[in-house]
């Protein structure tokens, strides 16, 4: 055999195991009446809150988990979606393909998208690792008091994100931050944000004790357009119906609103808040407006 025709053998045969070693990097099966059954009881959060575990669910989803290499136990998709992305997947994970009836009885979604995924929830310590906080970041962290809906938490968490804020800590009866609503409604960005519970009084009164000023945003507070905002320092969102909890207003270094201009509006969306809030905490961090 000549030279040249020895190194387009040997270069096949090394495409040929890289395609082999992908392909089967992952094992794949169809999926069974008893593996449905099993894995549809994630739809329980609290089943899912005991395990640490969360779902991930739809191609947009999917491939921001597997872009930050959180880790998998389980992933039901169809074959057109392992096609493209079943060399993705790493080993140890249970990997079956589904039709697009037997999704959707896993899943919780009124249409599936392609794929379903059962991943271990990170740490705060893991996240942080992957996703340090700027240290030239205006606001420390973000607080939610009693946030109930979903929408507004996975909102509050892509706006986290947007402006490099890494930690949201949540009240304990605050909407949990992986419940698959949040989930969805964050875009990924649950996975790039570090999320935690705590007793809000306590936490907060050790970020005053480092230094950290304390604001919430109440319908009586300063103009935030006239206020001096210091930093760094942690913001407050409060319930979307009943704001603040009274233990926590009494410890406030500095409560804020947003003028309502027009009168006839009660109250903001708490997320719609948040990111008001945000923009002027930025804002007024920049040197360039000093």
């Amino acid at each position: 055999m000549k030279a040249d025709e020895a190194f387009i053998f040997f270069a096949l045969i090394m495409r040929m195991e890289t395609w082999f070693l992908s392909f089967f990097s992952y094992l794949c099966t169809m999926i069974s009446n008893n593996q449905i059954r099993f894995y549809s009881h994630y739809k329980d959060t609290k089943l899912c809150a005991t395990e640490q575990v969360f779902v991930a669910e739809g191609a947009k989803l999917a491939d921001e988990v597997l872009k930050e290499g959180i880790s998998l136990r389980a992933v039901i998709a169809t074959s057109e979606w392992l096609g493209g992305n079943g060399h993705r997947i790493g080993n140890g994970v249970d990997v079956m393909e589904a039709s697009g009836a037997a999704l959707e009885r896993v899943s919780s979604m009124r249409t599936p998208n392609g794929v379903w995924m059962l991943a271990e929830r990170p740490t705060a310590e893991q996240t942080l690792r992957r996703h340090p906080q700027p240290d030239d970041n205006p606001l420390a962290a973000i607080v939610t008091d009693r946030i109930q809906d979903p929408g507004n938490m996975g909102t509050i968490l892509r706006l986290a994100d947007w402006y490099g804020v890494r930690q949201v800590v949540c009240s304990p009866d605050s909407v949990g931050c992986f419940t698959p609503k949040v989930v969805q409604a964050s875009m990924g960005s649950v996975l790039r944000v570090a999320t935690m519970q705590a007793a809000l009084a306590e936490y907060l009164g050790q970020c005053r004790r480092q230094g950290l000023a304390v604001y919430g945003a109440t319908l009586g507070g300063d103009n935030v357009y006239r206020h001096q905002l210091k930093r760094p320092a942690v913001l407050l969102i409060g319930n979307e119906s009943q704001g603040i909890c009274n233990e926590l207003l009494g410890l406030l270094d500095h409560a804020i609103s947003i003028p309502n201009r027009g009168g006839t509006c009660e109250s903001l969306n708490a997320a719609v808040a948040t990111a008001i809030l945000c923009s002027e905490f930025f804002r007024s961090s920049d040197p360039q407006n000093d």
